[in-house]
């Protein structure tokens, strides 16, 4: 229907002046320029699925205050949120936070299990104490009985059980000192369940920043961004408040994230006063933060790898830094580095999509991992911890850079 608007847009809007234009969700041009860049309208071909129906069915919920049918909601949570429309929208429309906004105005509510999910997200000692028991799970050999019975599936926990991995039960100390001539002091952001799951990337994070001459903080008390809560309705003030509290109240040169996801959330943390324009101020992605501060005499191993780089939807459209990997990985004498083709096109992941829409989420994925065996890489890397995870779920090798630099670390490092 609209395929005469196949058209790669890979620049980026600029927006002009300072922080996000939101217009009204009628201001909406109807131009469909955003229609290629849909995964939704990848997988349909139907004009319910694409950005510019679903601002029709914002407007109804935010301008006129009018009830929206099945049918509406069920297209508009089709959406995973990947905003790639705002990347190539003529009339600037931030529809990310369009869509947070309905999403509360609906003030949807969750279901037992989704409750408990969120639950967990806040509280980080209760989902520590959860972690040995995932661990006794998974060494049991129940998996095998427990999939084939059906039994997760009726549990609705299929899809999240598909996704776990031994997970880290020790957590992080809070003060790693510089291995080089100290230059500074940063604070590492490390969300809620990657501390446990994304250790190896952690702890790649603090090896090369301890590397490059910084003193590295991981505060305890910090907890999740808040992006899992606010994408689905609920409110994220408590987890925003905490964060920018803990975060303030230490004496660091730079807050730093690994995960985009989690950077995308953070950099667009909607407090404005002076305790907000602090945190947003200090806050840096760990590319970039590495990239500007690597110092000349810092020489990696050689590696003849052929890499191909992915691209998260996050990084691309919302932090708008994906250069920042490609430069970085430049200072590996001899790697072979590409973009993985149809990088503007979303893995599927989604935050807590690939788990409520796991069959649209499937078939994205299928798409994207189709991508990287075409792209014959020895290895792919990932700058967001999702959606690592969700493309190596039944066997795949996708990896965060920073664990690609660490290994070739001088190794007296």
């Amino acid at each position: 229907m609209f395929d005469f608007m196949d058209i790669d847009y890979d620049e980026a809007y600029e927006p002009v002046g300072a922080g996000p234009y939101i217009p009204d969700a009628g201001e909406c041009m109807r131009c469909g320029v955003c229609v290629s860049s849909c995964p939704t309208f990848r997988l349909f071909q139907i004009d319910e699925e694409t950005p510019r129906r679903r601002i029709r069915t914002i407007g109804r919920i935010l301008v006129e205050k009018q009830p929206v049918s099945a049918e509406e909601r069920k297209h508009l949570d089709n959406c995973l949120q990947c905003r790639a429309c705002e990347s190539v929208c003529p009339s600037r429309m931030a529809y990310g936070q369009l869509f947070d906004q309905a999403q509360a105005e609906l003030k949807v509510k969750p279901g037992l299990l989704a409750k408990l999910a969120f639950k967990l997200i806040e509280n980080k000692h209760w989902l520590r104490r959860l972690m040995p028991l995932l661990v006794v799970y998974l060494k049991s050999g129940l998996q095998k009985p427990l999939r084939f019975s059906g039994l997760l599936k009726k549990l609705r926990l299929a899809e999240a059980e598909a996704l776990l991995a031994k997970p880290a039960l020790r957590p992080l100390v809070v003060s790693y000192p510089a291995r080089a001539a100290k230059r500074g002091q940063v604070a590492l952001f490390t969300g809620c369940i990657a501390e446990h799951f994304d250790r190896e990337t952690l702890q790649a994070a603090i090896q090369l920043l301890n590397a490059i001459g910084y003193d590295v903080l991981v505060p305890p008390q910090q907890g999740c961004c808040g992006a899992i809560h606010q994408h689905n309705g609920q409110s994220a003030a408590a987890l925003i408040d905490n964060n920018i509290a803990v975060f303030n109240a230490l004496n660091v040169d730079a807050v730093i994230h690994t995960a985009t996801g989690c950077g995308a959330m953070l950099s667009e943390y909607q407090a404005d006063d002076d305790a907000g324009q602090r945190f947003r101020q200090r806050l840096c992605d760990i590319n970039e933060f590495l990239l500007q501060h690597w110092p000349d005499e810092l020489q990696l191993t050689a590696s003849g790898l052929k890499v191909a780089v992915h691209e998260p939807c996050s990084q691309r459209n919302v932090l708008k830094n994906q250069q920042a990997v490609y430069a970085l990985l430049e200072k590996i004498p001899g790697l072979s580095i590409a973009a993985l083709a149809d990088n503007h096109i979303c893995c599927g992941a989604g935050g807590s999509y690939m788990l409520t829409h796991p069959d649209n989420a499937g078939q994205l994925r299928d798409l994207k991992r189709r991508a990287i065996g075409d792209s014959e890489a020895d290895l792919v890397v990932s700058a967001n911890f999702g959606c690592a995870v969700y493309l190596n779920a039944g066997g795949g090798r996708v990896e965060h850079p920073l664990q690609l630099l660490a290994r070739l670390l001088p190794v007296n490092m």
